[in-house]
């Protein structure tokens, strides 16, 4: 009894060993299975370099070519301004006038001062050329002779300084006058009637009928390399199709204080009568980049919060991840300034199911 039951209990051992076997072949090849899946099918390029010109886009508006403040000469109270903005002038059209009650009554002053001056002067003229006779005859003395002389030079002194006084006192009336200097449109207005103005305040301002330009603020980076043989092409920013183009006129001396931007004029030839003044515009350049990489936008990932792409070792087919500086990019295309150089080989779809390390297939190659 005790032999039979020891030979069941071996048979038993030697069954549970069995199957133990079975359970760890099988766990095995599941594991090899896993670790090792098939390689992913994915789309690649290979990188090239090409010489690219950059486009540049700046907002600006447009600006008379030459627009000029007009103001008094002198102190008052306005007496009309009947300027509004977008008016159309000609040269020598009245645009104000100040109160002329004082200047008139100072032009009336020289007026009569200039009278006396020249009925002394006749006096003295008349005396003169009789102490001239007498003394010709030797009924005067040379003491007499010259006083007359001298009464007479005094009295033309004082005629011309009235004469000067007088076309003084005509010009502070015409002061009071404010004209146009040339045809344009007017852009500004200052005070209005009623209100009493310095000398040199601004009443209105014209933009001449010279020319119009687009007048953009722009970084230095860009003045630095701009030349006055810089093609500038313009459009309305509510109306591309509106179009003009111009070259760069003047580029503003100093930065502004604020922004650290340079202001850059640019001429416009023939612009359409739709480019009004204070118009915003668009304005494009196009600029040498140098060599440039683009590659499709569907490339690009993130890795560590940062532009990424996968690169494939050709000699393994496996993956890895690296980051890249983009320049810029749309929807098509992204164009990289640094990560990558010629003759790499990226993916440019499937890329959000890799992993480093992992082995992919090229669609089109052999499996």
């Amino acid at each position: 009894m005790r032999s039979g039951a020891a030979t069941c209990r071996q048979v038993c051992l030697g069954l549970l060993a069995a199957a133990c076997s079975l359970v760890l072949v099988a766990c095995g090849r599941e594991a090899q299975t896993e670790a090792a899946p098939p390689p992913r099918p994915v789309r690649v390029a290979t990188i090239e370099k090409r010489d690219a010109s950059m486009p540049l886009t700046f907002t600006g508006r447009i600006e008379a070519e030459d627009e000029v403040t007009l103001g008094f000469r002198i102190s008052g109270r306005l007496l009309e301004n009947d300027t509004k903005i977008g008016d159309r002038v000609e040269a020598g059209q009245l645009l104000a006038r100040l109160e002329s009650q004082n200047e008139l009554n100072s032009l009336r002053q020289a007026q009569a001062a200039l009278a006396a001056a020249q009925g002394q002067l006749t006096q003295a003229r008349n005396h003169y050329e009789r102490q001239e006779t007498l003394l010709a005859q030797g009924w005067t003395t040379r003491a007499n002779f010259d006083a007359a002389t001298q009464a007479r030079q005094t009295a033309q002194s004082q005629v011309d300084a009235a004469e000067a006084q007088l076309s003084t006192a005509h010009d502070l009336v015409s002061f009071t006058e404010l004209r146009s200097d040339a045809p344009g449109k007017i852009t500004a207005t200052g005070p209005a009637a009623g209100e009493v103005v310095q000398a040199g305040q601004m009443i209105a301002k014209i933009a001449r009928q010279d020319g119009r330009d687009a007048v953009f603020d722009v970084a230095a980076q860009l003045v630095r390399s701009a030349s006055p043989d810089l093609q500038v092409t313009v459009n309305l920013a509510d109306d591309p199709k509106v179009t003009a183009h111009g070259r760069i006129r003047q580029i503003a001396a100093q930065a502004d204080p604020v922004t650290r931007t340079f202001e850059v004029k640019v001429g416009l030839t023939n612009p359409p009568d739709a480019m009004r003044l204070g118009a915003t515009v668009n304005g494009r350049v196009e600029t040498d980049s140098g060599p440039v990489i683009d590659i499709p936008a569907t490339a690009l990932t993130r890795m560590n919060g940062q532009p990424a792409v996968w690169i494939i070792d050709p000699s393994t087919n496996v993956v890895s991840v690296r980051n890249v500086d983009v320049l810029r990019f749309d929807q098509a295309q992204a164009i990289i300034s640094q990560g990558l150089d010629a003759g790499e080989i990226i993916v440019t779809a499937g890329v959000q199911a890799l992993h480093p390390g992992q082995k992919v297939r090229v669609l089109g190659s052999e499996p």
